[in-house]
C-alpha cells in the first residue's frame, strides 16, 4: 500500500496510526504543498490528503480521505478492530471521529500553525518550513483573533478527554477510532510549551497510543518539553 500524504500533516498522521495499529505494511510518498494537485487531483478527484492507493486485487484503486481510509481498512483488515460490533458504541465513536476532524483538528492546525509563526518560529526556521506555514495560514485564514477562538475550542476538548483519558477510552472498554483520531489531530501541540505545561496527562496518553500504533511521534516533539524546563 501507498500513503501519498504531507508529512506534518495530522490528518495523514491519523491515516498512519490507524495502518500502524493494524500492522499493515505500506510506504509513503510526501508532497509538496500546492504542486500535490498535479499528483492527487487526477487520482481521486480532489486536492486534499492523505490518499492510500491500496495496489492489491479485489482492492479500491484509489482511498480518499482519512475517515474512508480507515473505513476501507476495517473491511480489508478486521483484525485488531477500530470499530465495534455494538451499534450504540459505533455510532458515539463515529460521532467523535466526526467532531474531531471537523472542529478539533481545524482548531489544532490554527493554533499550531499561529504559534509556528510566531514565538514557535525557531522550531525549524527553514525557508521552506515557513514557506509551508505561510501558505497554510493565507489557505485557512489564521491569524491572532482566528488562533484565539481555536484555542478556546481546544480548551473545551481537553476538558472532555480528561474526563476519559485519565482513567479509560472515549468509547467502551477499548481502544477504538475515536481514540485514534483525537491523538493523531491533538498531537502537533505537544511541541507547543503552554500545552505540554498545563496538560501533562494528555501528552502521556498521545504517546502511548503512537506507540500501540507503531508510530513515531511527531519531528521535535522534545522541544515542548525542554522550553518549560
Amino acid at each position: 500500500m501507498l500513503l501519498l500524504q504531507f508529512s506534518t500533516s495530522h490528518y495523514c498522521r491519523k491515516a498512519r496510526l490507524a495502518l500502524g495499529y493494524k500492522q499493515i505494511p505500506y510506504q509513503v510518498e510526501n508532497l509538496t504543498p500546492g504542486l500535490h494537485i498535479l499528483r492527487v487531483k487526477p487520482l481521486s478527484g480532489s486536492t486534499t490528503l492523505p490518499v492510500l492507493l491500496p495496489q492489491l486485487k479485489n482492492c479500491p484503486a484509489v482511498v480518499a480521505d482519512s475517515t474512508e481510509i480507515i473505513r476501507f481498512l476495517e473491511a480489508y483488515q478486521p483484525d485488531l478492530p477500530l470499530y465495534f460490533a455494538d451499534p450504540l458504541q459505533q455510532k458515539e465513536a463515529l460521532r467523535l471521529e466526526d467532531l474531531f476532524d471537523e472542529s478539533i483538528g481545524v482548531a489544532a492546525r490554527c493554533v499550531y500553525t499561529q504559534y509556528r509563526a510566531t514565538e514557535g518560529k525557531n522550531i525549524d526556521p527553514s525557508w521552506v518550513s515557513q514557506s509551508v506555514i505561510r501558505l497554510i495560514r493565507l489557505l485557512y485564514g489564521v491569524n491572532v483573533e482566528s488562533a484565539r477562538a481555536a484555542a478556546q475550542k481546544i480548551n473545551n476538548a481537553i476538558a472532555m478527554l480528561g474526563e476519559f483519558w485519565q482513567t479509560g477510552y472515549l468509547v467502551g472498554e477499548r481502544f477504538s477510532v475515536a481514540d485514534l483520531t483525537a491523538a493523531a489531530l491533538l498531537a502537533p501541540l505537544g511541541l507547543m510549551p503552554v500545552y505540554r505545561l498545563n496538560y501533562p496527562w494528555l501528552f502521556d496518553r498521545i504517546a502511548q497510543i503512537h506507540q500501540l500504533c507503531n508510530e513515531p511521534l511527531p519531528k521535535n516533539w522534545q522541544v515542548g518539553l525542554e522550553l518549560i524546563r
